[in-house]
């Protein structure tokens, strides 16, 4: 995978965000929103800035479109668009709603990634570290909230789907130490 500057990635991110602007629900999203990205513009270097841009255009992940009163308009490519989901995946978590009830079943998420795509493994440890998943084995985590679709979503993005499991379990040999882990949780 290509390596990003900081610079590079709130291009993607923001190009992307664009998207977000569009669909905020309210005004007050909106304007939150063009806040922040407005805030960390402000610290960047125009020359840092314009090298960036044609690193971009030249990976093919950004397209320049020069508009009829001579300024330019950049926009995502297909490629750009994956990349930017990758980085917005990176840079937060997968977030997904806890309910009030735990429903008696355990997620578990099985995993065999190659080492040639370590990078998404390492992300996804991450990513279930974050979620406070418990670690049964090396490759083995479980968890009481339903974040099925969150994980799935993620493998998707990475092309992983076949690397990864996501099992629904009624019961677990070791129940009482999840439960006693997972207490203050469910």
């Amino acid at each position: 995978m290509y390596k990003f500057g900081s610079v590079q990635q709130k291009i993607l991110l923001t190009l992307m965000g664009g998207v977000a602007l569009g669909c905020a629900s309210s005004p007050r999203q909106y304007f939150k929103t063009l806040r922040q990205v407005r805030r960390e513009w402000k610290n960047i270097d125009q020359r840092n800035f314009n090298r960036s841009i044609r690193t971009l255009s030249r990976e093919k992940l950004i397209k320049e479109n020069e508009l009829p009163d001579g300024s330019f308009e950049l926009v995502l490519t297909a490629r750009g668009k994956i990349q930017a989901r990758k980085l917005d995946f990176l840079g937060g978590s997968i977030m997904f709603k806890k309910p009030k009830r735990w429903d008696s079943k355990w997620r578990v998420v099985l995993f065999d990634v190659p080492e040639k795509d370590r990078l998404f493994r390492d992300i996804l440890r991450e990513h279930l570290h974050n979620l406070k998943f418990r670690k049964l084995q090396h490759s083995v985590f479980v968890s009481p909230y339903p974040c099925e679709k969150s994980i799935l979503e993620l493998t998707a993005l990475y092309g992983a789907e076949r690397y990864v499991r996501v099992i629904t379990a009624t019961k677990i040999d070791n129940e009482a130490v999840l439960k006693k882990h997972f207490s203050k949780l469910i």
